[in-house]
């Protein structure tokens, strides 16, 4: 794979500058993009607004917490849509709750993984998923 175009649909700045550090490291490219909360990731998947020329992204990273549409309904969307429910997404959200798991995989999610507090599991984390999609898994191709 020659580079990778990522989709962070996140709220906290935090967390956005540690991802964004963590995937800036590897061999693979990477173009980014980060979206705030869940009406503006319907908005770039849907390519809508501000976004009618956004590119589709190769993965999804997705937290739960969000305002507007949170991570659950923003998955259901995407899973519903088949011009976009080809996309990986991974819920990288702080809830390490069953109903959570199990919502998330109802709406299949292609997985689920709970954001470490401390800064270093955090990039480690990061540096994993990044591996992980980008080395070892097949990605579809665009349609």
């Amino acid at each position: 794979m020659e580079s990778i175009v990522i989709l962070l649909i996140e709220d906290n700045d935090g967390d956005i500058l540690l991802t964004k550090e963590a995937l800036s490291h590897g061999s693979i490219r990477k173009e980014i993009s980060v979206v705030k909360d869940g009406w503006e990731a319907i908005q770039f998947l849907e390519r809508k607004g501000a976004y009618e020329n956004a590119i589709l992204p190769d993965l999804i990273l997705l937290d739960i917490n969000l305002p507007k549409l949170n991570g659950h309904e923003v998955l259901a969307r995407i899973k519903s849509n088949p011009q976009i429910q080809h996309i990986p997404v991974i819920m990288l959200t702080t809830s390490s709750s069953e109903s959570d798991i199990l919502k998330s995989y109802q709406n299949h999610v292609n997985c689920f993984i709970t954001k470490p507090v401390e800064a270093g599991n955090f990039l480690e984390t990061i540096t994993a998923i990044e591996e992980f999609w980008t080395s070892m898994v097949q990605l579809p191709k665009k349609l």
